[in-house]
C-alpha cells in the first residue's frame, strides 16, 4: 500500500522533472480521436447546416453536453458555430471563398472540437466550394490601339487580360472577338494558367478606306449560365511603322522581401524599336494584373516598383506579363517573375484549449493537466516554434 509520504515523494519528483519532459508527457498522453471533413458552397446564409457532428463522430448528445463540447484553436472558427444541444455544426458568418483564400485552391480551414471529462479532441476541416458569383472584368473600359496600314499579315497585337476571382470551371475560360474582316483571336496561357488574348492580323488595313476600326473583346467563364465581361477595342489606322518593339530579355527575374516599403525598386524592363521618330517611342504596361496590384510600372522608363503591401503568406511568387507598345501600335511581350522572401512578421499565437486549475497529489505521471495549441503563420525557419515554460 502506497503511503502518504511515498505519494508526496512521487509528486515532488514530478515537479522536479525538466519542463520539456513534462511538455512531452502532456502531448503523448493526448491524441486526436477523429477527423471529419465537410464541403459546403460559399455564400451560405448564417445558420445553414454544415454537418451533423454528433452523428459523424459517433457521439451521444448527452456526451456533448456533459463534455462541454466547443470549438477551439481555429483561426477561422468565427465562420462556424457548434450547437452542442443538437449536435450540429452551422454557418455562423457568410463565407466569401475569394476573401478567405484568394486564388488558392482548394480552399479550406480547420479547427478542433474539444470535450472534457475525459478530454477528447476531434479535428474538423471545412472545404469551401466556389460558386460562380463573379463575372470576368477588364481593368480598363477600352483598349486603344494605333496600327499602321503597313503592318504585315500575321502581325500580333497583345490585348489586356480579363480577371475573374472565381476558381476552376467558374473562372475565366476563353475570349471571343466580334466578327470582322481584319483580325482573328488566339488565346495563350502562362505556366500558372492565366489566359491572355492575342489579336492576329489576317487582312491588311487600308487607312484611306477605313481609318478607324471598332471591335469588342468578350471574356467568358465556365458557369451555367455563363457570365462574361466586355471591353471595346478602338483601332486608329496609321501610316508606316515597320518594326515592332523588342525586349532585351524573354524573362526578367527579381526578388522582394514581404512588407517591402512602398517605392521599393524591383527591376527595369527594356524594349528597343528600330524605327525612328515617334514610331520608335516605346511605352510599357502590365497585362495580366488584378485590381489593387502590389506593383506598378513606369510607362516610359519600364521601372517596376512596389505600391502596395506584399504578404508572403498570401503570395509567394508573382508572374507579370509586360507589354511594350510603340506609337504605331506594334507590341512585344515579356514575363517578369518576382519571388517573395518571407519575413518573420508573425508572432506565435498560443491558444489554451483546456487547463486544470488543480491537480490531485496522487495523480499518476502522464496525467493531462492542460491542452494548448501554438501556431505561427510564417513559413520555414520563421515558422518554427520552440515552447518553454
Amino acid at each position: 500500500m502506497e503511503t502518504h509520504q511515498h505519494r508526496r515523494g512521487k509528486w515532488l519528483l514530478l515537479l522536479r522533472t525538466p519542463l520539456w519532459q513534462l511538455f512531452l508527457v502532456l502531448l503523448m498522453s493526448f491524441s486526436t480521436h477523429a477527423q471529419i471533413r465537410y464541403s459546403i458552397p460559399e455564400e451560405m446564409k448564417k445558420g445553414s447546416l454544415i454537418g451533423n457532428v454528433a452523428q459523424d463522430l459517433g457521439l451521444d448528445l448527452n456526451r456533448l453536453r456533459s463534455g462541454r463540447a466547443r470549438i477551439v484553436s481555429g483561426e477561422s472558427n468565427r465562420y462556424t458555430e457548434l450547437k452542442a444541444d443538437k449536435g450540429i455544426l452551422v454557418v455562423n458568418e457568410k463565407i466569401d471563398r475569394e476573401q478567405l483564400c484568394g486564388e488558392v485552391t482548394p480552399c479550406s480551414f480547420s479547427f478542433e472540437i474539444i470535450l472534457e471529462n475525459p478530454i477528447e479532441l476531434h479535428r474538423v476541416t471545412v472545404e469551401i466550394l466556389d460558386v460562380n458569383d463573379h463575372a470576368p472584368t477588364f481593368k480598363n473600359k477600352a483598349i486603344n490601339l494605333e496600327i499602321s496600314e503597313s503592318a504585315t499579315i500575321g502581325s500580333h497585337f497583345d490585348l489586356e487580360s480579363a480577371y475573374d476571382p472565381d476558381a476552376g470551371i467558374y473562372g475565366l475560360q476563353h475570349y471571343v472577338l466580334s466578327p470582322n474582316d481584319h483580325f482573328v483571336l488566339k488565346q495563350h496561357s502562362n505556366a500558372d494558367g492565366v489566359k491572355f488574348p492575342v489579336m492576329i492580323l489576317q487582312k491588311s488595313l487600308d487607312r484611306e478606306l477605313n481609318p478607324h476600326v471598332s471591335l469588342k473583346l468578350i471574356a467568358v467563364d465556365g458557369g451555367a449560365p455563363q457570365r462574361s465581361g466586355t471591353v471595346n477595342i478602338e483601332i486608329n489606322v496609321l501610316d508606316v511603322n515597320d518594326n515592332p518593339p523588342k525586349f532585351s530579355q524573354l524573362v526578367y527575374k527579381a526578388v522582394v522581401v514581404e512588407n517591402a516599403p512602398i517605392g521599393t525598386y524591383i527591376t527595369t524592363v527594356n524594349a528597343s524599336d528600330a524605327d525612328s521618330g515617334s514610331d520608335g517611342l516605346v511605352t510599357y504596361s502590365f497585362s495580366n494584373v488584378k485590381r489593387n496590384f502590389a506593383f506598378e510600372i513606369d510607362s516610359v522608363s519600364g521601372r517596376i516598383t512596389v505600391v502596395d503591401n506584399i504578404d508572403y503568406e498570401k503570395d509567394k511568387k508573382f508572374e507579370i506579363r509586360v507589354i511594350a507598345k510603340d506609337q504605331g501600335g506594334l507590341t512585344d511581350a515579356t514575363k517578369v517573375t518576382i519571388d517573395v522572401l518571407d519575413a518573420n512578421d508573425n508572432a506565435p499565437v498560443i491558444s489554451v484549449m483546456s487547463f486544470s486549475n488543480s491537480v490531485s497529489e496522487d495523480a499518476p505521471p502522464g496525467t493531462t493537466v492542460g491542452v494548448f495549441n501554438v501556431k505561427d503563420a510564417d513559413s520555414d525557419r520563421n515558422g518554427k516554434i520552440k515552447c518553454s515554460v
